[in-house]
């Protein structure tokens, strides 16, 4: 049904001249040939059309990450009800983006705070100098008698204060008189004003009344070192208490809580989330990048967690009385994510998580209640075909631009970028970028280059360290296709001197942490070029892979210009429930750890092999019931009975009774990434397991998902024969 919807609407497209049908049939074919159970013989949990990332499955549900491309040092404010969302943008412009939400779920660009940042000559490219993985970050987002604030940090500035009567702004900014690291502040019920801010050793200070200064003799160590503390804090006053969630890396990412009944202490201090990954791990990871290159790229092994667990987010409560926390994962190369969870309040504490499964927390779950229902969206609109006054909200500059060296109106249609000196793509002004989007995205553009001069490089890169382009180059009059991978060193050349039109297309499989590029004479018939390149995470940039359109002269001269007639991107796997729910169906499950099937044996739910008397016969088969909001229960096809899940729910103790038993038999469905489900169970909010080739009996005690989804708690889902 949702390949016919979808054709109607390319259908659609083609006829009211929508060039983008072209790409969304694209999109299907790939959706076809590399995900076909994802489509085949299956409905959609909604009949809407999406190109891009929804957290929102439309079923009463979201899975995360919400955004699938970098969010990082993510902080957000309830307002009435209304929820607003900043992050870090560290030297990308404009920056500072403000999200609006009703739900938490789904969020709307409203705008950025600040629009050019300008504080030297490093933030415009300047002098051989650049400003990478510096500039604003870590912002705190706070609301106060009809004011907004965000209070952030620019390296080699200082820390400064934006405010203004509305989230939209316009907004002011101005420089504080004392710099604070990650601080966090707190608008106290007494009129005075805290922030607190460190890593290791947290500090506290009370704040003028105009926010730029500290009060004299009012800073103090409220956590000295070793005590468990770490940076990245967020302050809050809850029921008189005073809380402070934040961070530490060192040896892996997990959050803690720090809690008094005095905002100078003393604290104690409580982990309130750790080791939840997601089922992602760590993989290609970049530390020294002043060695290179070729960069020491470490590649970690397959269930290293390191940065990927939740961390440095805070917490609020929603119109309904619920809790809920968010926070960032180092999602690899596709950058820093945010992600949402249920909170739980144990013994005057915050937790991530569910009762019985605390600092963990659920891939999917039920949106909160906050009394409010949006239509599933995404904040950032992608594809650009540069006919608008003004530029799509997705993209941002690589550092600070030259805006008398671009353009949207001398080339009705086109974005016009004029070259302008450069030694290399990484010292290039006025390249424009977007953040990647996983798990899997293609980005393709068309670029008339008939106006390039000798020096001339242009077209579409990986931004990255290492970096990566494919684009067209002028030397001695003659034009080349050129390829580089800056890892490598390498460059392929071929020539195109007949030619003033090329189409790019980058592709980045944000799972594996490999790209590359193709490029088409005719906009049909693509041909790879360069091979697969590395996109490792790394700290200098302090962002994930990006795609950038660029122009630069590398005679260091200012050159000619290239139109790009349009940019787009396709992605294949764009909702948290790609394949959906078997509603009514039977089916099998096996195993991703050892491949075993689950039967129905005498009533326990057990492991057997593929080949077993007992995976040829109806114990295998399980149908499928609907309990609303993402959540099922299984009952035996051979038994009628539903299983369920009793006692400690340890060995034995998931069996299958003859009757419903309500929580104890239900579970809510939760896809992975690359399509295995797990079953987290209501019963005490921990996923269904076997023991890897143990042969034993199943379990529900699973607290998540290993990285190689071969714990035991993960499934491969089929319809029974």
């Amino acid at each position: 049904m949702c390949s016919i919807i979808f054709l109607f609407e390319l259908q659609r497209m083609k006829i009211e001249g929508d060039s983008s049908w072209i790409f969304g049939l694209f999109s299907f074919f790939t959706l076809l040939l590399l995900q076909p159970y994802y489509l085949l013989g299956q409905e959609e949990p909604s009949t809407e059309i999406s190109f891009t990332w929804t957290a929102d499955n439309g079923n009463g549900t979201f899975t995360n990450p919400l955004f699938y491309e970098e969010f990082s040092d993510p902080d957000m404010i309830r307002v009435g009800d209304d929820y607003y969302l900043t992050g870090t943008t560290m030297h990308t412009m404009p920056g500072l983006p403000i999200l609006h939400s009703r739900d938490l779920v789904n969020w709307r660009l409203l705008g950025y705070a600040i629009e050019r940042l300008n504080t030297g000559p490093e933030i415009r490219l300047e002098d051989g100098k650049e400003f990478y993985g510096q500039g604003i970050w870590a912002p705190c987002f706070r609301y106060h008698q009809g004011m907004y604030y965000i209070f952030t940090n620019v390296n080699r500035y200082g820390t400064l204060v934006f405010s203004s009567s509305q989230p939209e702004g316009p907004w002011k900014s101005q420089k504080m008189k004392v710099g604070l690291h990650d601080l966090s502040v707190l608008f106290d019920d007494d009129d005075k004003t805290y922030a607190v801010w460190g890593y290791d050793e947290i500090k506290i200070t009370q704040l003028t009344n105009d926010l730029l200064d500290t009060l004299p003799g009012t800073t103090a160590i409220i956590v000295e070192r070793g005590s468990g503390a770490g940076e990245g804090c967020h302050f809050y006053k809850v029921d008189g208490r005073y809380y402070i969630t934040n961070t530490n890396y060192d040896p892996i990412c997990y959050q803690v809580c720090l809690r008094a009944d005095n905002p100078y202490g003393p604290y104690e201090v409580n982990v309130m989330s750790a080791l939840e990954n997601m089922g992602v791990g760590q993989r290609l990871r970049l530390w020294n990048t002043r060695e290179g290159p070729p960069f020491a790229i470490t590649r970690y092994p397959e269930n290293y967690v390191g940065c990927i667990p939740m961390h440095q987010g805070g917490i609020l409560q929603v119109q309904s009385g619920e809790w809920w926390g968010w926070s960032m994962l180092d999602y690899n190369s596709i950058g820093r994510v945010t992600a949402l969870s249920p909170v739980t309040w144990q013994d005057g504490w915050p937790y991530f998580g569910l009762p019985g499964n605390l600092t963990r927390s659920p891939r999917t779950w039920i949106k909160p209640r906050t009394g409010f229902t949006s239509v599933p969206t995404s904040p950032f609109d992608r594809n650009d075909e540069f006919s608008g006054p003004q530029l799509k909200n997705a993209w941002q500059w690589n550092h600070l631009p030259d805006d008398d060296k671009w353009s949207l109106t001398e080339s009705a249609g086109y974005l016009r970028l004029h070259a302008l000196a450069s030694p290399d793509f990484w010292h290039a002004k006025n390249t424009l970028t977007q953040r990647g989007i996983g798990p899997e995205s293609h980005a393709t553009t068309e670029m008339d280059f008939s106006h390039m001069i000798d020096g001339d490089v242009a077209g579409l890169a990986l931004l990255n360290l290492p970096y990566a382009y494919i684009g067209v180059v002028k030397e001695n009059g003659k034009l080349k296709l050129q390829f580089f991978n800056q890892q490598e060193g390498r460059l392929i050349d071929r020539d195109i001197s007949d030619l003033d039109k090329i189409w790019f297309r980058a592709h980045c499989n944000f799972e594996t942490d490999i790209g590359n590029f193709s490029f088409s004479y005719d906009g049909t018939k693509f041909q790879e070029l360069g091979g697969d390149i590395l996109m490792p995470y790394q700290l200098k940039t302090f962002q994930g892979v990006r795609y950038a359109l660029f122009n630069f002269n590398r005679q260091q001269k200012q050159g000619g210009f290239v139109d790009f007639n349009w940019f787009k991107v396709l992605e294949p796997r764009n909702r948290g429930i790609m394949r959906s729910i078997p509603i009514g169906k039977a089916i099998t499950l096996q195993s991703v750890a050892d491949s075993t099937l689950l039967v129905n044996w005498r009533n326990f739910l057990r492991p057997v092999d593929s080949g077993s008397d007992f995976a040829k016969k109806e114990a295998s088969s399980f149908m499928v019931l609907d309990r609303k909001e993402g959540r099922v229960a299984l009952r035996s096809v051979a038994t009628g009975g539903f299983v369920s899940v009793k006692g400690n729910a340890g060995l034995a103790e998931v069996r299958l009774e003859a009757e419903d038993q309500g929580e104890a038999s239900t579970f809510q469905w939760i896809e992975m990434v690359n399509g295995d489900v797990m079953l987290l169970s209501l019963y005490n909010h921990r996923y269904m397991r076997v023991d890897p080739r143990a042969r034993s009996l199943c379990s529900a005690d699973a607290r998540g998902a290993q990285p190689d989804h071969k714990g035991g708690a993960c499934f491969i889902w089929q319809l029974s024969k």
